[in-house]
This record gives C-alpha cells, sequence and structure tokens, in this order.
C-alpha cells in the first residue's frame, strides 16, 4: 500500500469520527437544553402552585375566622329565610291562599328549600301563584345579598389586614415546604431542595438548613401573594443541589454510545501506528535485502575468481601468490560466515523468547579476555584500549555465546564509528551499584545525537552518517544487543554527544557469594 493511500484513508477516518464525535456532542447539548427547559418550566409550575395555594389558604383562613365571629348574625337572618320551615309537616304540608276568584294548593315538600314542589289546583287563580312566587324569590334575593355583602366584608378586611401582618403569621413554613414538595411531586420532580423565603431588600426571613447564599444565583424564584405593596413583597427562593445530575441521568443512554465511540477511536489510532510501523518495517527490510545481497555478492564473487585461480597451474609454483590467495579466501569466508551471523541475528527478533543456554561466568574474566582480542585491532589504527576491572561481586548467570556477541557489538560499534582525525581511546570497565554489577564501553568517537539516541535500538535503524559511506552495516546490532540484554532482565543505557563520544552501560543482576 502506497503512503499516499494510507494518509488518505486516514483522514477520511479522521474527518469521519470528528464528524460522529460533533453529532454525538450536539445531540446531547439538544437534549440537555430540552432537559433543562422542560425542568424549568416544572419548577415553575410548581411554585406558582404553591403560591396559589397560600393565597388560597389565607383566603379560606379569613372566611373561617369572619363566619365564627358573624355566626349570630347569620342565625338572625335566617330567621327571615326559614319561613318555609315553620309551617312544613315533617313529611309535607298543604297551604291554602284564597282569594275572590280561585283557591290555589301549594305542596312543598320538606326535602328541599331550592327546589320546592308546588301542586296547583286548577281552581285557583293565576294571581295568587304569582303572589308565592314572589315571595320565594324575595327570600332567595335576600339570601344572595346576605352572602354577598358578608364576602365583600371579608375581601375589604383582607385588604385592611393582609399587609399589617408579619410573613410569619401569614405563612406556616413546615405547610410551605409540605406545599413545594408535593407541587414538586405532581411535576415528576422528586429530588431534594432546599429554599428560602426573603423579603424585598433580599434579607432572608426563613431558609432551610443546607440553603446557602451562593445558592441565590442558581436559585428559581417565585413572588408570594403578589398583589402585596411592593414594600410589602416577599419572595421564594428554591434550589436544587443535584440538578446537573438530575438532568444528566436523563441522558445516561449516551454514556455506552461514547465509550463505544471511544473504543473505535483508539483502536483506528492503534491500527494506524501498525500500519504506518508496517510500513516503516518493510521498506527497512528492502533496504536490508538489497544491502544483504550486495554485501553477500562481494565475499561470494571474492572466493569465486580466488577459486578459479587456483585452477591455473601457475599459482602452484609460486607459494608466495598461494599463500595470498589462500589468505583472500579465508578473510573472505569470515566475512560470510560474519554476514550469515547476521541474518540468523534477525531470525530471534521473530520469536518472543530467545532460546538461551544460561550459566554461571565471571564477567570481569569475559571483558578481558574480549578486550585481549580487540587490543590488537585498535593498535592497528593508532589508538588505545584500557580495561577498569573495578566489580567485586562479579559473577553473573548469562548465555555466554550470546552475552560475548553483545560485548563483541559494542566494541565494533566503537571501531567503526571512530573520528579520522583523533586517535582512538576506548575504555571499558565494571563496577558494582548496590545489587547490581554495570559493564561499561565507552570510545571518543563521532557520538550520536539526542533525537537519535531512542532510536538506535530499533530493527534496521542506522544514524546517518553524513558523507561516510564506507560503514557497512544492516541496523541489526544494536538491536540485538537490546534484545539479548531484555531476555537477561537487564538493562542497557546510552550516554552519548556528538564529537565527543558514546558511553554504553549494562547493568545486570550478579551471584551472590
Amino acid at each position: 500500500m502506497r503512503k499516499s493511500t494510507i494518509w488518505l484513508f486516514t483522514g477520511v477516518m479522521i474527518f469521519a469520527f470528528v464528524g460522529l464525535l460533533y453529532v454525538q456532542v450536539t445531540y446531547i447539548q439538544i437534549i440537555l437544553a430540552n432537559q433543562e427547559q422542560q425542568f424549568n418550566e416544572a419548577v415553575k409550575r410548581s411554585l406558582y402552585q404553591v403560591s396559589r395555594d397560600l393565597e388560597l389558604d389565607e383566603t379560606g383562613k379569613y372566611l373561617e375566622d369572619h363566619m365564627s365571629a358573624n355566626r349570630k348574625k347569620l342565625l338572625s337572618k335566617s330567621k327571615v329565610l326559614s319561613y318555609s320551615d315553620r309551617i312544613l309537616s315533617k313529611e309535607q304540608r298543604r297551604l291554602r291562599i284564597s282569594s275572590p276568584d280561585a283557591s290555589i294548593d301549594i305542596g312543598i315538600h320538606s326535602e328541599t328549600l331550592t327546589n320546592p314542589r308546588v301542586d296547583i289546583s286548577p281552581s285557583y287563580g293565576k294571581s295568587d301563584l304569582a303572589s308565592a312566587s314572589l315571595d320565594m324569590q324575595a327570600a332567595l334575593q335576600d339570601k344572595y345579598n346576605y352572602w354577598e355583602n358578608l364576602v365583600d366584608e371579608v375581601i375589604r378586611n383582607i385588604l385592611k389586614s393582609n399587609e399589617l401582618k408579619p410573613i410569619e403569621e401569614r405563612v406556616d413554613f413546615k405547610k410551605l415546604d409540605a406545599y413545594i414538595r408535593s407541587e414538586l411531586a405532581n411535576n415528576n420532580l422528586i429530588l431534594p431542595y432546599d429554599f428560602a423565603l426573603v423579603d424585598k431588600d433580599k434579607k432572608a426571613v426563613y431558609e432551610t438548613t443546607n440553603f446557602k447564599d451562593e445558592s441565590v444565583k442558581n436559585a428559581f424564584s417565585q413572588v408570594l401573594f403578589p398583589k402585596d405593596s411592593p414594600q410589602r413583597l416577599y419572595t421564594l427562593l428554591v434550589v436544587f443541589p443535584t440538578q446537573k445530575n438530575y438532568l444528566f441521568r436523563s441522558i445516561g443512554f449516551i454514556a455506552p454510545s461514547i465509550g463505544f465511540t471511544v473504543v473505535l477511536l483508539v483502536v483506528f489510532v492503534f491500527t494506524i501506528y501498525i500500519v504506518f510501523r508496517q510500513k516503516r518495517l518493510s521498506e527497512m527490510k528492502n533496504d536490508f535485502i538489497n544491502n544483504m545481497t550486495h554485501e553477500l555478492k562481494t565475499p561470494v564473487s571474492t572466493i569465486s575468481l580466488a577459486a578459479q585461480m587456483l585452477k591455473d597451474s601457475g599459482v602452484s609454483k609460486s607459494p608466495q601468490l598461494f599463500s595470498h590467495i589462500s589468505g583472500v579466501i579465508n578473510d573472505e569466508s569470515k566475512r560470510l560466515s560474519f554476514l550469515i551471523e547476521k541474518v540468523l541475528q534477525m531470525s530471534l527478533f521473530e520469536k518472543n523468547k530467545t532460546t538461551l543456554k544460561m550459566r554461571e561466568l565471571d564477567a570481569n574474566d569475559l571483558l578481558a579476555n574480549i578486550a585481549h582480542t580487540f587490543v590488537l585491532r585498535v593498535e592497528k589504527i593508532g589508538g588505545t584500549l584500557d580495561v577498569d576491572l573495578n566489580a567485586l561481586e562479579s559473577t553473573i548467570f548469562v548465555d555466554e555465546m550470546h552475552f560475548t556477541n553483545v560485548l563483541f557489538n559494542l566494541m565494533e560499534n566503537a571501531l567503526k564509528y571512530r573520528r579520522e582525525d583523533v586517535p582512538l581511546t576506548l575504555t571499558a570497565s565494571t563496577y558494582n551499584e548496590g545489587d547490581k554489577i554495570h559493564i561499561s564501553i565507552q570510545d571518543n568517537g563521532v557520538g550520536i545525537k539526542k533525537e537519535n539516541l531512542k532510536k538506535i535500538f530499533e530493527r534496521f535503524y542506522r544514524v546517518h552518517t553524513g558523507n561516510r559511506h564506507d560503514v557497512k552495516g544492516f541496523g541489526l546490532g544494536l538491536a540485538y544487543v537490546r534484545k539479548i540484554i531484555d531476555d537477561h532482565n537487564g538493562l542497557i543505557k546510552v550516554e552519548s554527544e556528538i564529537n565527543v563520544g558514546t558511553k554504553f552501560i549494562i547493568v545486570l543482576p550478579y551471584l551472590k557469594g
């Protein structure tokens, strides 16, 4: 897959995820806005009804008090209206009204006065019937006028006395709390609340225990007795501490959707990372194959040419030439073996764990033997190799072959990446820190840039050396070193500075005693 195609696929997926997240966030905002609007309207309806209930309670109380005070007056007035009761028997009484023209029998049942039944004999005149009807209408009108005057008097008393009473006498706060709870429940709002009653100066007349002054800005308000004078107005403030949680519970079904979206996003990012990583590894493997092919061709062609020369009869007659050709074949065979070893090292990375043949070794002795092998090569190029074996506890449990290759690779890199204008100074040392042994290999070579230090242990990665093309390799040496050290439960650190040198430190646990 081409890189441009990968980037296009990445861009489309990013656009799709951003669009999906935008739609979800917008949908959540719309739902929350609607829920908040419905919540606010329900609370306002509830508080308005609480205000109406208080007004009705006060009016009913005035009526009750006024009725008690005027009960005797009501009884005296009722004598006029109970005339028919006095002339009626328990079952039914008949009243005969005589006139010159006719007589009328009026039968009135005592069950009700508001709907009397009148029995009229045909022999009586219409004028006497009309007279009796007018008397009853007058009695009812008198009753209505009495009640009307009574209600008017109550209203006048309310207008005169309601503002003179303190709010504590007009409002029962326990009943107010019950009204608020009841009206909220009627609107399906069952959640904790706190309330306060404040005057026109915002001074609290009454407040619940958990009501806080800073809660006022989020409080719902309702004026009580709104027809009072502005100087006597009181406002009911109600706050809901768990309002946000109550609103968010209504969109709880969104949480799984967002969770799945996040999971998909993480999987997508990881997939893109794997794709780019595999793309990079693929390119590195292609470079490795090209380099390996080139590297293998050189010794193979040299050995082939030397073999053809050995077939020449003149070569056998010249011992010096024969020795030279034999030396070339030997050197190129070693070089070919080294390249094959590199390929074998690469195969180790395909396994989760390298098969190691562990044994006890002395780190000081192992490092001294390897340094002895390298000392001639270092002196040949005009350099020096110093060995400082300061570790008192030096017994380690390692695979001899692989750990030897690790130390060889690190010293080989010191030779490869030396500075041409400065004699090589290579130092190999051991020392103890805590319960660990440290094996250090330090040079004064070209060094490594800081941005490359974290990458040098990756497979196929090679630090750019500018115009220098004489350093051969496949980017596997340090990756192999890192893997072997990890398989030994150890740690490798690197310190480097350009044109100053590089220092590799291997940290391993030692065997006590």
